[in-house]
């Protein structure tokens, strides 16, 4: 129970926050109101008209009298529906506007949180707060938020009227809000954590079909079609039960909401009757009452959906700003300077780290240099913490102990613009965009030249892109999934080298390949490595042959450097692991 309240407040608050994106469009927001509220007020104007009408002209039979009364009548209602279309088209460029100008920002800062933060996140709960949450904070903006206040001016307008019309139904009419408020009340409390439960599990549900979707070959080619289908039925049930549960919480308080303006019209019409037959009321403030009080029928009527819409948006926005709310880890320091015309003099001083995630050490002690010109290859068993290792170079995680040295220079101490152009990576697991084969090779160096690509394409053995329907500006399709492992993995590296970096960081860029493309690969690599400070990961021992010398990393700490013929004469740990991927590689 105490959990509850909390919540509450902190989802309010969060929704609160959103202000900021709603000041840019306060002008359009207050001519939204205006005009539902101008547009009300010409529908309130007209029961009264009515009931002119009725006390007037068709009481005194004065036909002529009809006239000006009908065309006010139409002139109101015409009034109405302008402002009523002035309204939607200004309430669709600002709620449109603002549920951008989030979008954009919520993308900007996921780009700038470490991968540490998306290794643990979902994809598909990123996707859902970008998408559905953003759609439901919009809903209630643009719709919700000025309807509840002009339901409510509507309200006490109305209510003024039926007072001054017939005091004792009017006190009846207002004294019937007051189980609205209770009832109200009770759905705020109760809808909060379904609604929230709702929207986490379209989040659990967006990722299962995303990953179906990327891992769709290897779904089929173990036959396990059946078996993912299960499980998806299984989460898309429990989200169509969580939404069962929502569904009926709002018809059982909407029914009510709809209860008690029935019952109320139900009293109103028999004092009414009552009270024309004692002559305290006249035929025309009766039927000008009862239309006036069938207006707060949409108002009460509506206020369901729109506490539902407000609270599905405290808990979108408190989504939301969970991501909003996790500051960048990796930034750039107030005296962060640019590295100019780098040497590419590469060294790991004293280095320890641990993922955030895990106290357990997975590097320490680490003391590397890797010279200007130099490639330094990184040998040890699956696991060891290579990959780890490179991924400090280009701070796609920091040390968190020692530090990786640049010139000189702590990596922290650079800008990361900087940094980034100076250090260039490929992994072994090789990602491409759904975009064209020239934006995925151009990716960090959007500059570059035809004669630049070209030459990157050649050292990568990757030139088989001429031969796709459309040559460079073949697009590659999601994940990339459209070429072969060795296809990407190749374009990969020829990114990598496009720009030809001072220092090139190689996550065992050539495990896709063939042995024969291994060797031309490696014949081009060779070339480029000359002039270039170079970190490999290897795991073919055939790919060693590239590096001048190597280090063993052996239970998170380097063992032993040394060139390859030394280690393999005086090191049996070192020859231990590289027969170890020997045998690997043949029986893969």
């Amino acid at each position: 129970m105490s959990s509850q309240p909390a919540v509450r407040r902190s989802s309010l608050h969060s929704l609160w926050r959103i202000r900021s994106y709603v000041r840019p469009y306060a002008g359009q927001m207050a001519l939204m109101t205006l005009s539902a509220t101008v547009a009300v007020s010409a529908s309130i104007v007209i029961p009264l008209i009515t009931r002119a009408v009725v006390d007037g002209p068709i009481a005194d039979g004065n036909r002529a009298g009809l006239i000006p009364l009908g065309l006010l009548a139409l002139a109101l209602g015409v009034t109405e529906a302008a402002l009523n279309f002035n309204r939607r088209w200004v309430q669709s460029y600002a709620a449109l506007g603002m549920e951008t100008a989030i979008r954009d920002d919520l993308y900007a800062h996921l780009q700038r949180l470490p991968v540490a933060f998306h290794d643990k996140w979902q994809t598909g709960q990123l996707l859902s707060r970008a998408t559905t949450d953003l759609s439901t904070i919009r809903r209630f903006l643009s719709f919700g938020l000025v309807y509840l206040l002009v339901n409510i001016g509507t309200y006490i307008t109305v209510v003024a009227l039926l007072v001054h019309l017939y005091a004792p139904m009017g006190v009846l009419v207002a004294v019937a809000a007051i189980p609205l408020f209770f009832i109200s009340r009770s759905l705020s409390r109760s809808y909060l954590a379904v609604s929230r439960r709702v929207q986490d599990q379209q989040g659990d549900l967006a990722t299962y079909v995303e990953e179906s979707a990327v891992g769709v070959r290897l779904i089929r080619s173990f036959g396990r079609r059946d078996h993912v289908g299960r499980t998806f039925r299984k989460q898309a049930t429990t989200l169509h039960d969580s939404s069962i549960d929502r569904a009926r919480l709002v018809a059982r308080f909407w029914s009510m909401f709809d209860l008690v303006p029935t019952l109320t019209l139900g009293g109103i019409l028999l004092l009414g009757a009552v009270a024309v037959s004692r002559q305290a009321m006249s035929i025309g403030d009766l039927v000008a009452f009862v239309s006036l009080m069938l207006m707060l029928v949409w108002p009460v009527d509506s206020l369901g959906w729109i506490l539902a819409n407000g609270q599905e948006a405290m808990t979108a926005a408190d989504r939301v700003y969970e991501v909003f709310d996790t500051e960048p880890a990796i930034v750039d320091r107030p005296t962060a300077v640019v590295l100019d015309e780098p040497q590419g003099l590469l060294r790991f001083e004293g280095v320890g780290f641990h993922y955030p995630q895990s106290a357990a050490e997975v590097l320490h002690d680490i003391d590397l240099e890797v010279r200007p010109g130099e490639t330094l290859a990184i040998v040890g068993v699956t696991g060891s913490g290579k990959t780890t290792l490179t991924a400090l170079v280009p701070r796609l995680y920091d040390v968190t102990a020692g530090r990786v040295t640049i010139d000189g220079h702590d990596v922290r101490d650079l800008t990361l613009e900087s940094l980034r152009r100076t250090v260039s990576t490929a992994f072994e697991d090789a990602t491409l965009f759904s975009s064209s084969v020239r934006d995925n090779l151009t990716l960090g160096s959007p500059d570059a030249s035809d004669a630049d690509v070209q030459q990157a394409l050649e050292i990568a053995q990757a030139t088989f892109v001429h031969d796709l329907p459309w040559g460079l500006d073949t697009r590659t399709g999601e994940q990339g999934l459209s070429l072969s492992g060795g296809q990407r993995q190749r374009l990969a590296l020829a990114r990598a080298v496009v720009s030809r970096p001072t220092v090139l960081v190689l996550d065992d860029p050539l495990s896709a390949l063939d042995v024969h493309t291994e060797a031309l690969v490696e014949s081009a690599l060779r070339r480029v490595l000359t002039g270039t400070t170079a970190l490999l990961v290897v795991h073919r021992p055939s790919t060693v042959a590239l590096a001048d010398r190597v280090a063993l990393l052996e239970g998170g700490t380097i063992t032993a450097i040394g060139t390859h013929s030394e280690l393999m004469a005086d090191v049996p740990s070192y020859r231990a692991v590289l027969s170890q991927h020997a045998d690997e590689e043949v029986a893969s």
